[in-house]
């Protein structure tokens, strides 16, 4: 029985197309956002704190998405080596 290989991780790459839809959704929304809060009748001030508020849940939101995908890949690389261990135990005390 050979034992599998686990030098080299998944490899996922996402599409051209993907990457293009994300980013002119992400720029779009937050593009009409902002057109939005310019465009209501409304004094300065309340213009100012809705796009402070706009800018602020964006921010968060990248932090938050970009954490998330940290710790996916950290449990991915811990399960990758817990696989290997019990690979290299198996091959040992296995036969």
């Amino acid at each position: 029985m050979t034992a599998p290989s686990y030098a080299a991780p998944d490899l996922h790459a996402d599409s051209p197309a993907w990457l293009s839809f994300i980013w002119l959704a992400f720029v779009l929304s937050l593009s009409l956002m902002l057109l939005g809060v310019y465009c209501l009748p409304v004094d300065a001030w309340i213009k100012g704190y809705l796009c402070m508020g706009t800018v602020f849940l964006t921010a968060s939101t990248l932090t938050l998405s970009k954490t998330l995908r940290d710790r996916h890949e950290h449990e991915r690389m811990i399960n990758r080596v817990r696989n290997a261990r019990t690979e290299q135990v198996l091959t040992r005390y296995g036969d």
